[in-house]
């Protein structure tokens, strides 16, 4: 079954936003577990606020030592498992790297998160060079702005795509009031009250769309292998 961690070897880049959308969406359709192994915790304290998805189980990482074992046994219950890592390069982080099969790597269009993004993109090279198998790898932007953006953004965006060997999911990270929400009242998207968080039709698109992709992603990565 599928394992995809999240990574970025800076914090602040929408990692556990970007895993926590991506497993919610997933979650519509199949049975999901997301492993918190961020030692801020930020995906277990969502799930104490209200019940999650349904389909959605998070569980909290034990740590280097267990998180191989917390992988393989959520592979073995679920078609889908999620892992959120630490906002840092890490030993815990190059062995989720080393079960995955897809690492997605969110940032930001600032300079930071790009180089970030680099250096961990590089990480995922290292981890897979050291498991003797290629680990596929995509960079998802995050906070975009959905109207037009600054000229800072456009040049990181499109320095980060035309890097040789790098993917870049098309879909963007759109930042949304909706997005933010779900770390202050629980729940998914589906579960907002309209009421109170503005766009969440617009942010329920959004979700599908990076959800879609990177399903597609890991459909052309299994069929290259096989």
């Amino acid at each position: 079954m599928p394992v995809i961690s999240f990574a970025n070897s800076k914090g602040g880049s929408g990692k556990s936003t970007s895993a926590l959308v991506i497993a919610c969406e997933l979650a519509e359709a199949a049975d999901v577990i997301l492993i918190d192994a961020d030692p801020r915790r930020p995906l277990a304290a969502w799930a104490d606020l209200s019940d999650p998805p349904a389909r959605l189980r998070v569980i909290s990482s034990g740590g280097e030592r267990t998180i191989q074992d917390e992988i393989d046994q959520a592979a073995a219950e679920v078609p889908f498992v999620l892992v959120d890592l630490e906002g840092m390069a890490s030993q815990l982080a190059t062995f989720a790297m080393s079960a995955s099969d897809l690492v997605i790597v969110p940032a930001q269009e600032q300079h930071q998160d790009a180089q970030a993004a680099i250096d961990t993109l590089g990480a995922v090279k290292r981890a897979g060079r050291a498991a003797r198998r290629e680990i596929p790898a995509a960079v998802l932007l995050t906070r975009t702005r959905a109207a037009v953006k600054s000229r800072t953004a456009r040049h990181i965006g499109e320095q980060l795509r035309g890097l040789e060997g790098v993917h870049v999911i098309d879909s963007e990270l759109v930042e949304r009031d909706a997005f933010a929400a779900l770390f202050s009242s629980g729940g998914g998207l589906r579960q907002l009250d309209p009421r109170e968080v503005n766009g969440i039709d617009k942010a329920i698109a959004n979700a599908s769309a990076i959800s879609e992709e990177v399903i597609a992603i890991l459909r052309r990565k299994q069929g290259a292998a096989a």
